[in-house]
């Protein structure tokens, strides 16, 4: 099963929470918002703050904010910024630390699948995810074309 670590998880839910703030927030005050321990939403947005995708500011009316909007944002981003490079096996791309790797009748035939996964979570944003949390009762739908011809 392919499982994203649970601070890549955190790290969604603080940055829907930040693109949802006006101004600057807290790293106390997300905490308390999201649920999440404070020193864990520390954590996570210093990671995102090293990747560039929250800034952050000193001082008393200081705290953090987006970079750039939840739909220039990436859910590949912020897994690359979390966990490390998106990579189903050790040898995807090229990638050295198989020892079997010169026998192995699969390598570089991952390539292409994790080139597909890779490709999908830079093409999805937290701006869908945002999205996507709200209940599907209380999205607006398209209007359903009526067949006249009866």
């Amino acid at each position: 099963m392919l499982r994203l670590s649970r601070l890549t998880d955190y790290a969604v839910v603080a940055l829907v929470r930040l693109g949802r703030s006006d101004g600057v927030a807290t790293t106390p005050g997300i905490a308390a918002a999201i649920g999440i321990p404070e020193p864990t939403v520390a954590k996570v947005l210093k990671a995102l703050t090293c990747a560039g995708l929250v800034l952050s500011t000193r001082g008393a009316h200081g705290g953090y904010r987006l970079s750039r909007p939840l739909a220039g944002i990436s859910i590949a981003e912020v897994i690359v910024a979390i966990d490390g490079p998106i990579a189903l096996t050790s040898c995807v791309d090229g990638a050295v630390g198989c020892e079997s790797q010169s026998l192995c009748p699969m390598a570089g035939r991952w390539d292409p699948v994790n080139s597909a996964i890779r490709d999908a979570l830079t093409n999805i944003t937290l701006a869908d995810m945002e999205d996507a949390a709200i209940p599907r009762a209380f999205r607006v739908a398209a209007p359903v074309p009526v067949n006249e011809e009866i």
